[in-house]
């Protein structure tokens, strides 16, 4: 059985949903025009994943397996309309920008896949570590590829904080002046592309530490 790290570094990286799964697609390319957009959206995809594995866990003993499937959309349908009223509510400036993609986590493969591939197996601890994981890999995705797109198409970084932070609170930073911005960036191809670079940078990292270590792995043979 895999460990409570095995697991974190399953959602994080080895299987992370973005780069590797390439699930949730639609709203990782649609809403990354800037980094705060991500962390809104990743952000709410979290609780959903959490509390869906949750839920499936501690039900998954009382579900008979003709039904889990319905049950467990119902579960994070429950859930995804928790979380946009709760938006609409505390964070309206947000939830205007990010519009029906919050709804839409509703149809995220990554959460429904957890469920039934996860959390109906394992215990409650287990799942949450799980459901945490796999969203803060999802969101890690959406922020670097948001900061990517707004950087390189606005020049600025963490643009619109206030609309997770408050009004009081201007995090926005430029670290390019005077730039007037790359328009492929924040038009729908530089979201293919800069999620392409992601996904090539990963496969780069893991082939090199493949190579490094079948390399230790042979001088400790020798």
């Amino acid at each position: 059985m895999s460990t409570y790290r095995d697991i974190a570094r399953e959602g994080l990286w080895t299987n992370n949903p973005g780069l590797v799964q390439l699930l949730g697609l639609c709203p990782l390319l649609a809403v990354t025009g800037t980094t705060i957009n991500g962390l809104g959206l990743g952000i709410a995809t979290t609780i959903v994943l959490i509390g869906s594995n949750l839920a499936v866990s501690f039900i998954r003993h009382a579900v008979h397996p003709e039904i889990r499937i319905p049950v467990f959309v119902m579960i994070i349908a429950s859930l995804v309309t928790a979380v946009e009223l709760a938006m609409n509510a505390f964070f309206h400036d947000l939830y205007r920008v990010l519009g029906i993609f919050i709804p839409l986590i509703v149809t995220n493969c990554t959460i429904i896949g957890r469920a039934e591939a996860f959390a109906s197996r394992n215990p409650v601890p287990r799942a949450f570590v799980d459901g945490l994981a796999m969203g803060l890999g999802f969101t890690a995705v959406l922020v670097v590829l948001g900061a990517m797109r707004e950087l390189l198409g606005q020049g600025t970084l963490l643009a619109g904080a206030e609309m997770m932070f408050g009004a009081a609170v201007d995090l926005t930073l430029q670290p390019i002046p005077a730039y007037d911005g790359l328009l492929l960036a924040v038009l729908p191809p530089g979201a293919f592309i800069g999620l392409g670079l992601l996904v090539a940078a990963k496969n780069w990292i893991d082939a090199r530490q493949q190579r490094a270590s079948a390399s230790s792995a042979k001088e400790a043979r020798a």
